[in-house]
């Protein structure tokens, strides 16, 4: 490969490797499988290169997306592991409770279910978008993303106090 674009490729995973690794750690909820995501992605990603400069991100996390899904096809399926906090981010005290009972929530969706939240609500994507990302129908984005909101108010209940007295933002 030419050098100039393998420092290109360098720097855009420089760049963007923390952003990646904040919404692979957000669908798997561990560190160590977040890394894993991200590397595989990337070599994806490096082999590409050429045709996908212009459009990299994208394509970087839809392959996030769908390794992680098939994670979860895979026959030798992982246990769930509860979710540890981010390791960017320490919580305030008086929310810690809440984040802890809605990283324990969100651990508990099904991947498909926690794909559709991270995509929709962290990624800030449309139905439409995180469709074209999932490989499926915007109307399965939509029942998809109810759902898993759902499962999240009945484990959570404080959750939509909380949203509405941060203005809709939830808990940082």
């Amino acid at each position: 490969m030419d050098p100039a674009v393998e420092r290109e490729f360098t720097d855009f995973a420089t760049q963007r490797t923390h952003a990646l690794l904040r919404i692979a750690y957000t669908l798997t909820g561990d560190q160590h499988a977040a890394e894993d995501l991200v590397q595989i992605a990337l070599a994806k990603a490096f082999l590409r290169w050429r045709s996908i400069r212009g459009e990299a991100e994208p394509y970087v996390k839809r392959i996030i997306y769908n390794e992680s899904v098939s994670r979860w096809r895979r026959p030798h399926r992982r246990a769930e592991t509860p979710m540890a906090a981010p390791p960017e981010r320490a919580a305030a005290a008086d929310d810690t409770d809440l984040r802890l009972a809605v990283r324990q929530a969100l651990g508990s969706l099904p991947p498909r279910q926690r794909a559709v939240l991270v995509l929709r609500y962290l990624e800030d994507l449309t139905v439409h978008e995180t469709a074209e990302v999932l490989g499926c129908r915007p109307g399965t984005v939509a029942s998809q993303a109810a759902r898993a909101l759902a499962k999240l108010r009945d484990a959570v209940p404080d959750l939509d106090q909380t949203m509405r007295a941060h203005g809709g933002r939830g808990v940082q």
